[in-house]
């Protein structure tokens, strides 16, 4: 009897084990600051049995696709503007699970110390999709470099712009290629994951910067199948920690604001 009981107790402890592991989170992201941010949460995620595969992209459309193909549990790249126009124009059912921190998008040259340099035909390379290319506008206008005809329209294009006093030559080009394209342009208005890719800090090297209450918060993003897993709540917990904001905080020195 007491071998039985031996025995039953070894069973219960390990179907126990088994039911608080945890599985496999994938995420997907672009490199900085998202990918390095899912970096520091990893080993914090591991400590309670989750797994998290990071899978990393360098443009905004496949991570959305793949989420809600449920290719990815989740990701972790964009905006809440981008995100709500995304789905809107692909069909998606895709959900915010939590939003993560603020990247102030700037305005940066080689070529010109000041905006009031900028000489008149100066070619200005801006996001080609709609929302950041809208946010790229917005902040323009906020600089006196153009006039919108709503300047609170985050989905603005260059048709909307009424008065352009410099003759800007505004050309719209994919965001991650801005930062290698600048040695081309006058100007590049630059998400700042692609400008720290490329050694462009905004408190150093931008011109001009969003102001600290953007409305631009990045989000985690999941279906809402993926939503459901308990493990992403593992995930959810890490990355919105306290230690997380410290990492943000020391790491990126003000390029990057926590959100929560």
């Amino acid at each position: 009897m007491k071998k039985i009981l031996a025995l039953a107790a070894a069973l219960s402890c390990a179907f126990g084990a088994a039911s608080v592991s945890a599985g496999e989170i994938s995420v997907g992201v672009t490199p900085v600051p998202h990918g390095e941010i899912m970096e520091f949460i990893k080993p914090i995620v591991a400590k309670q049995g989750v797994e998290l595969k990071i899978v990393e992209f360098n443009d905004y459309v496949q991570p959305n696709l793949a989420t809600a193909d449920g290719d990815l549990d989740t990701n972790y790249f964009q905006h809440r503007p981008y995100l709500a126009t995304f789905c809107k124009d692909h069909g998606l059912d895709l959900v915010e699970v939590a939003p993560v921190h603020i990247e102030p998008m700037g305005i940066y040259s080689k070529k010109v110390k000041d905006l009031k340099q900028v000489a008149d035909g100066a070619v200005v390379g801006i996001p080609n999709d709609p929302t950041n290319g809208g946010r790229a506008l917005l902040l323009m206008h906020s600089q006196g470099l153009i006039k919108l005809a709503d300047p609170t329209n985050i989905t603005a294009t260059v048709m909307d712009i009424t008065e352009n006093p410099h003759n800007l030559d505004v050309r719209e080009l994919e965001a991650a290629q801005l930062p290698r394209a600048l040695d081309d342009l006058d100007l590049a208005v630059i998400n700042t994951n692609f400008a720290m890719q490329a050694d462009l800090i905004p408190s150093r090297d931008a011109l001009a910067v969003e102001g600290a209450d953007s409305p631009y918060v990045n989000v985690l993003v999941a279906n809402p199948e993926s939503a459901k897993n308990p493990d992403l709540q593992i995930v959810i917990k890490a990355v919105q920690s306290p230690e997380t904001r410290k990492f943000i905080e020391e790491k990126y020195k003000g390029a990057v604001l926590a959100a929560f």
